[in-house]
């Protein structure tokens, strides 16, 4: 089957550009995940991780202060 889509592959002219751009975009957008994450406040961090905790009338105290 492999032999079908090789040869099918090697009659398409400029095709060997599209793996290299894949690997590319691949690495950019997990690059900027990782500079993203890293670079994160850690208050907004720490505020997120006690949302599912928060009850109503906390939050609401926030909201009108």
């Amino acid at each position: 089957m492999l032999k079908f889509i090789k040869h099918n592959m090697d009659t398409i002219s400029g095709i060997e550009i599209y793996p290299i751009i894949s690997l590319l975009i691949f690495f950019i957008f997990f690059v900027g995940l990782y500079t993203w994450v890293f670079t994160y406040k850690k208050e907004k961090i720490d505020e997120m991780n006690h949302l599912p905790f928060s009850d109503e009338k906390d939050d609401n105290q926030k909201f009108n202060h």
